[in-house]
């Protein structure tokens, strides 16, 4: 996990194009425009405006016009788009919780990602929604483990499934970002 890191931050020395990636391919419904980044990643409207140009000349990011503000997204149909969002998760951490933690833990339904990371933003914990069945003791052992490896703190919570759908009816898309499902 540490070598990933140093990998991607080695080959990506800008931390501003670093907190793009994040931020449009950890969860790749986000939307953005630039006057909220600059809010959000605390940087210059300039340098940000600067990697927002390069991605989109790529053609990693596609943008479109809501008013008088121009908002940018993921380009799913990028070659690398399923590349990109691999790289992005493995930084994060959220392939190795899969690995550790989803695979040997009872029924799982689905898991999803929530808090900062759902919304594409970095940070020192992963929060999860777990629903299904799931033996919590196990989980606990499990996410210890995870959070070993990863070097970040995991919260999570445990719904039914039942409560997991009523959860999924009326919760904002933007705010959670399914990771692995059963189906």
């Amino acid at each position: 996990m540490l070598l990933i890191i140093y990998m991607i931050e080695t080959l990506i020395s800008s931390k501003t194009r670093v907190k793009l990636l994040l931020k449009f391919f950890l969860n790749s419904r986000t939307k953005a425009y630039l006057r909220s980044l600059e809010t959000e990643f605390e940087e210059s409207t300039n340098a940000i405006r600067l990697e927002l140009n390069r991605f989109e000349k790529a053609g990693m990011l596609e943008s479109d016009m809501e008013g008088n503000k121009k908002f940018f997204k993921a380009n799913p149909k990028h070659p690398l788009f399923s590349n990109l969002q691999q790289i992005v998760r493995k930084y994060v951490g959220i392939d190795t919780i899969i690995e550790n933690v989803i695979n040997n833990l009872g029924q799982v339904e689905e898991v999803y990602v929530t808090g900062q990371f759902a919304r594409g933003l970095d940070g020192n914990v992963i929060d999860l929604e777990f629903i299904g069945e799931v033996d919590s003791h196990y989980l606990v052992s499990l996410i210890e483990k995870a959070e070993q490896l990863i070097n970040r703190k995991i919260r999570y919570i445990i719904y039914t499934r039942e409560e997991g759908v009523a959860l999924t009816e009326t919760a904002d898309k933007k705010d959670r970002l399914l990771i692995w499902s059963r189906a």
